[in-house]
């Protein structure tokens, strides 16, 4: 399988995995760290196996759908996290989030 046909779903991963990187670092400039421990976890996880899920469809990997929909579990919850905050940077994480595992479940079952 080519990659091309699964570039918008390696865009929306690569664009999650800045977000919670973004969201993950800023998270740790706020006031109170503790009270943002899980949304920091949950944005590391999903920054990583977003730029896994977008390495496995750029190399056409047989396992690429299985990969994506775990990245779609995991986006899920970390969207879900970050929505709980009302800091910009998760609000924009949680948008990206929510994109990514919309576009993860749609490549998981195609």
């Amino acid at each position: 399988m080519s990659h091309q046909q699964f570039q918008a779903c390696i865009d929306a991963c690569y664009a999650c995995a800045v977000a919670c990187d973004h969201c993950a670092a800023s998270c740790l400039q706020e006031q109170d760290v503790k009270m943002m421990a899980r949304c920091i976890a949950l944005d590391m996880d999903c920054a990583q196996i977003c730029r896994t899920a977008a390495a496995y469809m750029s190399r056409g990997s047989e396992f690429a759908a299985a990969v994506c929909k775990a990245c779609a579990d995991v986006c899920q919850a970390c969207g879900e996290e970050c929505g709980k905050h009302q800091a910009q940077h998760c609000q924009e994480c949680a948008q990206a989030c929510r994109r990514c595992a919309e576009e993860c479940r749609r490549m998981a079952t195609a």
